[in-house]
């Protein structure tokens, strides 16, 4: 077995940031130790001086080769996960859909296949519920069994994803007994369908129109139904892809009330904003995405969330679709503009960039980024931290470098940067996922395949 000693680095977790060398074996983290205190000889000797020593980013929220209004998200699983590692995040949870009319093992065995033997890192899965019923409430017990833990329920996309009241109440009640953790994307989808008919009917078509459609006040709507449905089956919730100031207050509500209830929001929402929307032209399309982006005046409650704890997780929403063939679709009706971003290398950057411009602390980015999510979706401490025991997935960080975000120097396989010419402090220099380089030097010199399935447990803050 290879032993790896990373030396002379600032070890950063969740709780903690100390001086200390990392000792690597078989794949594990096997001791941490004052430098100078001890005689580790190892084969591989990473130093790691003036640099940070991370644990490898958990990215809770991504969606490769994901079908969507008559195309397919443009990462495959081999590009993203490589793209993942590029930015330091070595676990992705992806999420597996059930066919309409199908069922959740049909879904899920659907993912495996194009995972399995692809990912460049390690990964696991969520599952869409898109068809509630006697038979798929029964499955989410197997599934929960089988380390698929959580189960995102809509209420957007009529037709296509979106669970009526009674459905999402019958899947948290379900899960309140099974252990499992509902996920809901927390929009009032039929009443949006209605003011996009209207929009259009305006000759209202550009991107822009987008956003303005899919009000603030329909996701805080959303996201207090989906909160007091969870109140009634007594089972924990997490809402994805918070957006809006409103919708942060209801999660800030419930918490108040001792309520299980959590949430998460994306780079996307931190740093960019309608103005992106409004872009001249029909550029405006690169950043259309669900829940939209919100005017600038929303992150301010954003990251004040994230700096109380009102919202616990950031995560990328992960989902490409080129400019050119795909987002095209939608030119002359924004609502056929294939909804999502490319994000999932540099999600880690821009929240080291947070730190840099004194939005968040350190532990806090390992927090948001690393920790919390693998503690929210049962990975920790396997996953999310740097301790003896856990896996030697490990970034060495070089918090002084300075990088220029752009579609041509990105690894993920999509045309376009939605942070083009974004000036960040801070930069990947060495991963490793389990032990294994995947970057070396701001090199590659990983592979396809070496990322292995993670089965999960159950939400660590709720049990």
């Amino acid at each position: 077995m290879t032993r790896t000693l990373i030396t002379g680095g600032l070890v950063i977790t969740a709780s903690d940031e100390l001086h200390a060398d990392v000792l690597v074996e078989g794949g594990r983290i096997v001791a941490l130790a004052t430098p100078g205190s001890h005689g580790w000889t190892a084969d591989r000797v990473i130093d790691a001086t003036q640099k940070y020593v991370i644990p490898g980013g958990v990215d809770a929220h991504t969606h490769m080769e994901m079908p969507f209004g008559g195309t397919l998200a443009s990462d495959t699983f081999e590009t993203g996960t490589l793209a993942a590692a590029w930015g330091g995040t070595t676990t992705i949870v992806d999420f597996a859909i059930q066919p309409r009319g199908g069922s959740l093992a049909e879904g899920l065995d659907a993912w495996h296949e194009k995972a399995d033997g692809k990912c460049a890192v390690d990964y696991a899965f969520h599952m869409i519920m898109s068809d509630v019923n006697e038979s798929s409430l029964k499955e989410m017990d197997a599934l929960v069994s089988a380390g698929v833990t959580s189960f995102k329920l809509f209420t957007a996309y009529p037709g296509v994803f979106l669970s009526d009241d009674g459905q999402i109440l019958r899947a948290m009640q379900r899960a309140a007994s099974n252990g499992g953790l509902v996920m809901t994307h927390a929009e009032n989808g039929l009443a949006i369908d209605v003011l996009v008919e209207q929009a259009l009917a305006r000759g209202e078509r550009d991107p822009r129109y987008h956003g303005e459609v899919r009000k603030a006040l329909l996701e805080a709507e959303a996201t207090h139904r989906v909160i007091r449905l969870s109140q009634v089956a007594g089972a924990p919730l997490y809402v994805v892809h918070v957006s809006a100031q409103e919708a942060v207050a209801e999660l800030a509500r419930a918490r108040d009330e001792g309520l299980p209830v959590f949430g998460e929001t994306c780079p996307q929402y931190l740093f960019l904003s309608t103005d992106n929307l409004a872009e001249p032209g029909f550029e405006g399309a690169k950043y259309v995405c669900s829940t939209p982006l919100r005017p600038v005046e929303h992150q301010a409650a954003l990251w004040r969330g994230l700096r109380t704890n009102d919202l616990q997780v950031v995560s990328t929403d992960h989902c490409p679709f080129c400019f050119e063939g795909q987002k095209e679709l939608g030119r002359g009706d924004f609502s056929k503009i294939p909804n999502g971003l490319p994000g999932v290398e540099n999600r880690m950057d821009l929240l080291h960039q947070a730190v840099v411009d004194g939005h968040i602390d350190r532990r806090r980015w390992i927090e948001i980024a690393c920790a919390a999510p693998a503690r929210m979706f049962g990975l920790y401490p396997k996953k999310g931290t740097i301790a003896p025991g856990a896996d030697a997935d490990i970034v060495v960080y070089d918090p002084h470098a300075e990088q220029v975000m752009s579609a041509r120097t990105h690894h993920m396989n999509v045309d376009y940067s939605a942070y083009e010419g974004r000036r960040v402090t801070g930069r990947v220099e060495t991963v490793l996922s389990r032990g294994v380089p995947v970057i070396e030097d701001c090199r590659h010199v990983g592979r396809a395949g070496h990322g292995c399935y993670v089965p999960r447990g159950i939400c660590q803050y709720t049990n």
